[in-house]
């Protein structure tokens, strides 16, 4: 073992007992730099891993075997009651009051096929053991008391008066799982786990089948609560900088001392192996707007190995870059190239989450016809790789990019410590060992030696996909007819059970729905939570400046500790750009560095960008700036990252894409029309919250507007446009047009870029940055200056109609941006607003998914929105009272502090050394700096509650005047809405 000493843990050994626990492993992780503690609860069997290293942001979760036999969701309707209220915090929702009493860099809880996981992040020791406090009672201590039950998971209520009353269902969770069994990516993956798993866990429907959720009683989920959580099926997970011995005390004491060592009786057996293949389909609901001939979807998908075997789990990986990971990989480049669909089929891809491995790969949009001929063109790749080898540049390719982002520290999605806890759970849960997971090398050895005999990967494909008979060839079919048929089913059900009711019953939901909502509007005291105060937030924001360099402005470098990695970012001003073309800007970024150049077409591109990058792109931003004259400042960012080794390699890429790009193959382009056009789709009911927002907030600033047709609704439509617009004459004037507007962006005096790396590696760009550099073409003109937009008159109040069981509200109407005395306050009063009143009126309440009002400081802008919300007309009513509340001034100096908190836990949210210098370099391009930041914090924490009732008054009112409005849903209820609307209807669109 390496000899290097835990400084955090002095004097821990393999064998040592540390209270009731045992020490089994004691690793160090040179991949990470970290030291890794495997160890075992003596009374109970708990079993807990600990990874210490000197990041500040530490993390602590646990995690449970869930293996629901039913499609209830009792394991999802679980995780969210367990949340409402515990032995030693009896409120109503200690989890929710703690997101505003703590520093947390971040706080949830995920439901998986067969695992339940509570996790959180902070920088704050004495936060960390708050939090700790406050799950630990949560899950293993929960009131789980009827009505909670009701609330987060289903029930009975009544609409209407008297005999005209009918009966509802209503729930979090039952209205979170219709909107997600509305989307097709949802009904994809849950029906293949149903289709190629019939006899375990995985069958069910882990999250909750509406049709199925009613069903399930409030003594079935205790009896599931009593059994899986218990700390006998409980894995417990610590990361940082704090010491191992105090977090063994905290449980040991807090939990374990009061359970005994039982069966869970959890484990999840293997599937039983099928002897042959089989076809099978499943529906999903698609709206009547909608033409269904090329909305199918097909795919073939596979059960591989044990989720144990950490070197089959690496080896399939490898072959899933091998097929699949670029658009040069002979399996995607077979399916893209049938011009059969428009994208890969949803789900496609390797799957390490369950106790079997899985694979799938198909394609989306496509004709009822072509399941067949999809399985045709993957069987024909694979026979040829198996008999004619695979090109080693390939697998070289695929080995770089595991290697790559096992090296690369991020914090997206979640902070780094969670990302490898998620990393490692599904193997550990199922007895795999999490130093394999963390530790490649053995892995990586054998593989290098097993590729050095030849035809290894070639005979594993023929191994695991050809000759395996455990597969399905699985057909999503669009069905015009189902949301009815259940909205249909639903209301039959409902009025079968309102008949057989006398008045005893309905009663009693009477007397439930009057207590529900007493509890819900009880005011609490909250004392018996720990909370942090204000002096404990550091006074202070994160700088990272520039270093001095070979390099003088317009480049910059940055001296990080980046592990390894060297990372290039740039700006190009987008302000010049004709107007006729401004909404053709993020496909151009889209396409950019998936064309290919005049030297090197797409597929040779896309095969160097995986062998000596860690990715390259651009992103199209509208921004604007933190000077007098706040005008909109548009720019593409565009970006690399490479391992230290293949820093020349990479400024080569950028070297062609920046002066070489090639639009002109219009086959490659009609692709990726098809695909980017896909992407948008699946993002319309996943982001319905953020496009609603997008689209209230487009006519305030020429930003606002610049985004939305950017990045909103309207970007959609311009490429639907572009789609129907594919013949001959089309493509070469898109052509043109792309090709226009890279000659407007590439020009050296119109780029701004930055270098981050170790100092050694800095030194090494000057040469490849200055020749590329110097490639950038002379003359142009600074593109940094506002765009030619015609901002329309006006605020919306629009209803935008999409296949969707939920709705997403927004309003949004004007304030004052970052640099104004009243900013700290706005950005309290949007967290006051989401945890004093929104979480109640649209979640306890409403039943939506969420509630939350944000403020936009760059524009000055304030926006409620709801998620996965059944309601339209009840939230903007909600909206509009949400001045009356915050007006009144019925709020003390503790609700001001606990929201300040939370906007510095987003303020503070740390950053790895490459991200948070990217981040840095653009806010240079903008012009915020670290003064106006640190000003701006400094207000914020000297806020008090009478500057926040003063900010309110000026700010907030009923009336509906300049305030604009977006909703998201299905035509039908968007016309229901109306008819509740009178002189305030929203014209209808469609999405």
């Amino acid at each position: 073992m390496n000899m290097k000493k835990d400084v955090n843990n002095p004097g821990i050994a393999p064998k040592d007992r540390l209270g009731g626990y045992t020490v089994n492993k004691l690793s160090y992780l040179t991949d990470i730099q970290s030291w890794l503690y495997q160890l075992e609860h003596e009374g109970t069997g708990a079993r807990h891993i600990h990874i210490s290293n000197s990041d500040r942001e530490n993390t602590f979760g646990v995690a449970f075997k869930t293996v629901p036999s039913d499609s209830t969701g009792v394991a999802h309707i679980l995780e969210h009651t367990v949340l409402c209220g515990s032995e030693r915090f009896p409120v109503r929702d200690p989890f929710f009051s703690m997101l505003k009493r703590s520093l947390s860099t971040f706080m949830n809880a995920f439901t998986a096929s067969d695992w339940t996981m509570y996790p959180f992040a902070t920088q704050n020791r004495k936060d960390f053991f708050n939090l700790m406090d406050v799950y630990l009672d949560a899950a293993f201590f929960p009131a789980i008391d009827e009505l909670s039950f009701k609330q987060e998971g289903h029930r009975l209520d009544l609409e209407g008066e008297g005999t005209e009353a009918r009966l509802v269902y209503k729930g979090v969770v039952y209205n979170e799982m219709k909107g997600a069994m509305s989307s097709p990516d949802q009904v994809m993956v849950r029906s293949m786990l149903n289709a190629l798993y019939p006899d375990t866990t995985y069958s069910n429907n882990s999250g909750g089948d509406p049709a199925v959720i009613p069903s399930l009683t409030h003594q079935q989920l205790k009896a599931f609560h009593a059994r899986h959580y218990h700390p006998s099926n409980a894995f417990f997970y610590t990361y940082g900088n704090l010491s191992l011995k105090d977090h063994l005390t905290f449980i040991e004491e807090r939990v374990l001392n009061r359970f005994s060592r039982i069966d869970p009786g959890t484990d999840v057996p293997e599937q039983p192996r099928w002897n042959a293949p089989k076809i099978v389909a499943y529906h999903y609901p698609l709206d009547r707007s909608e033409n269904p001939a090329k909305k199918y979807q097909a795919c073939v998908a596979w059960l591989l190995a044990d989720i144990k075997d950490t070197f089959e789990v690496l080896v399939t990986a490898v072959i899933e870059q091998v097929l699949i990971g670029n658009a040069a990989s002979p399996l995607r480049k077979a399916l893209m190239d049938s011009q059969l669909g428009t994208a890969l089929s949803d789900g496609t891809g390797f799957d390490a989450e369950n106790r079997d491995t899985m694979f799938s790969v198909g394609l989306k949009d496509v004709s009822e016809s072509d399941a067949e001929k999809i399985e045709a063109i993957v069987f024909e790749v694979l026979k040829n790789l198996a008999n004619d080898g695979i090109d080693p540049e390939l697998v070289e390719s695929a080995i770089h990019q595991i290697e790559f982002h096992r090296k690369e520290i991020t914090n997206t999605p979640y902070p780094y410590g969670i990302k490898l806890l998620v990393g490692i759970s599904a193997s550990w849960l199922h007895g795999g060992d999490p130093e394999r997971m963390l530790q490649l090398d053995a892995d990586f050895n054998r593989l290098r030696q097993s590729l050095a005999k030849g035809r290894f990967l070639e005979d594993k494909i023929r191994h695991d996909f050809l000759d395996n008979p455990h597969r399905v060839r699985f057909t999503l079919i669009p069905d015009q007819e189902m949301a009815e048929r259940e909205n249909e089913r639903v209301k039959g059900e409902l009025a079968t059970i309102r008949a057989a009711m006398d008045e005893a019953e309905l009663e009693r939901i009477r007397v439930d729905a009057t207590a529900l909502e007493k509890l819900q509007e009880n005011p609490e005291n909250l004392a018996c939570l720990p909370t942090l105060q204000r002096e404990d937030i550091p006074p202070d924001v994160v700088r990272i400046a520039p270093t001095p360099g070979p390099f003088q402005p317009p480049v910059w470098t940055y001296d990080q500790p980046t592990s390894g990695i060297f990372y290039f970012s740039g700006g190009l001003g987008a302000g010049n750009i004709d107007g006729r073309l401004l909404p053709l800007v993020p496909f151009f970024c889209y396409a950019a560095s998936k064309m290919g150049t005049t030297d090197c077409d797409y597929t040779q591109m896309a095969r160097r960008m995986d062998l000596y990058t860690g990715g390259i792109g651009f992103s199209a931003n509208a921004r604007t700036r933190f000077d007098d004259s706040g005008d909109c400042l548009p720019f593409i960012s565009f970006s690399g990252k490479c391992l230290n080794r293949n820093q020349d390699r990479m400024f080569e890429i950028l070297h062609e894409l920046t002066t070489q790009v090639d639009f002109s193959n219009h086959t490659r382009l009609h692709q990726l029309i098809l695909e980017y056009r896909a992407g948008l789709e699946a993002a319309v009911v996943h982001n319905g919250h953020r496009l609603a927002i997008s689209l209230a907030s487009r006519n305030f600033t020429p930003a606002n507007h610049l985004q939305e047709i950017w990045g909103g609704i309207h970007q959609l439509h311009t490429i639907k446009q572009v789609e129907t617009e594919t013949d001959d004459d089309g493509m070469q004037r898109l052509t043109a047009d792309l090709q226009a507007i890279g000659h407007t962006l590439f020009y050296r005096k119109n780029a701004k870029l930055a270098l981050i790396g170790e100092k050694a590696i800095l030194v090494q760009a000057a040469e490849p940055m200055n020749i590329l550099t110097r490639a950038l073409a002379d003359g142009g003109t600074d593109g940094f200056v506002p765009p030619r937009l015609d901002v329309a008159p006006g605020f919306p109040m629009e209803g935008w109609s999409t296949s969707t069981a939920v709705s997403f509200v927004a309003q949004t109407f004007q304030t004052v941006r970052l640099d104004h005395a009243d900013s700290p306050a706005l950005s309290v009063i949007a967290k006051m607003l989401r945890s004093m009143y929104l979480h109640r009126e649209i979640r306890e309440k409403g039943g939506a998914y969420g509630g939350f009002a944000l403020y936009n400081a760059e524009d000055g802008l304030f926006s409620f929105g709801s998620y996965r919300d059944p309601h339209i007309v009840g939230t903007l009513k909600v909206y509009n009272g949400a001045a009356d509340l915050i007006r009144s001034g019925k709020f003390s100096e503790e609700d001001v502090k606990e929201a300040i908190l939370q906007v510095c836990s987003e303020i503070d949210k740390p950053d790895p050394p490459g991200p948070a210098a990217r981040k840095a370099f653009y806010r240079r391009i903008i012009g915020l700096s670290d003064e106006t930041r640190l000003h701006n914090k400094e207000n914020l924490l000297k806020l008090n509650r009478k500057a926040v009732v003063e900010a309110a008054d000026r700010y907030f009112d009923n009336s509906p005047a300049n305030k604009a409005v977006a909703v998201i849903s299905s035509r039908d209820r968007l016309e229901t809405a109306n008819g509740k609307l009178a002189g305030h209807a929203l014209s209808l669109q469609t999405v």
